[in-house]
């Protein structure tokens, strides 16, 4: 059984997404909780497999407390909730240890499939959505001029080619038709990237690709 704690400012919203969860015999909401500040206290205390936090909240955004909650170590995964007006967020989000994003009008079966995918440690980033990460990356602004990260050195020529092909949005499944490999192979390589260059998942690899010039914003996504 996977535990959730629902945070969001709007009572509707949580009530609506807590009667889609409690319908999938697999998730179970535990708490929910009306802004930051609460988010961290339920959460801490309640430590839930995953949390569904919204990004604009009163006294703590989701922001704040998703870098808190990581920073503390709770253990649990948190899926931001967001709109397609709130996309200049995301890419934070995702720096302070969210593992994923979904739009808050998902089907009813997305959002389950989205709550099993970070339950499993995996991290939720569709081709589209690293679109989105990487226009919020040019809008940061040009960080050519910030030294590479020593640990990129780590990585053998093929490590540094599945990096780059992640960082697209790729699939396991499509990193290994693209190399010819097989998906088991994807897999390990995936798992040596990530573990060479200490990042918890794939959403900090493409954080950290782009960041250090293995792809470059406006380079050809297909």
């Amino acid at each position: 059984m996977t535990s959730l704690v629902i945070c969001d400012d709007q009572g509707m919203v949580r009530a609506g997404f807590r009667s889609l969860l409690e319908s999938e015999p697999d998730l179970e909401v535990v708490g929910e909780a009306a802004n930051g500040e609460e988010a961290i206290e339920v959460v801490t205390r309640l430590r839930p497999d995953v949390t569904l936090m919204d990004i604009r909240m009163p006294v703590l955004d989701g922001l704040a407390a998703t870098r808190q909650l990581m920073e503390a170590g709770i253990g649990t995964s948190v899926l931001v909730l967001t709109t397609f007006d709130l996309d200049e967020y995301v890419f934070e989000a995702l720096r302070a240890g969210a593992s994923g994003f979904l739009l808050k009008d998902a089907p009813a079966e997305e959002l389950a499939a989205a709550i099993r995918v970070v339950a499993a440690g995996d991290s939720l980033l569709a081709p589209g959505v690293t679109r989105r990460v990487i226009d919020a990356f040019v809008r940061r602004g040009d960080t050519s001029t910030k030294p590479v990260d020593a640990r990129l050195g780590q990585l053998t020529p093929r490590e540094l080619e599945v990096l780059g092909l992640l960082a697209r949005g790729l699939s396991n499944q499509d990193i290994g038709q693209r190399l010819f490999v097989s998906e088991g192979t994807t897999k390990t390589h995936v798992s040596n990237v990530l573990t060479k260059l200490h990042l918890r998942d794939r959403v900090q690899a493409v954080i950290f690709a782009y960041e250090n010039g293995v792809v470059t914003p406006g380079e050809d996504q297909s």
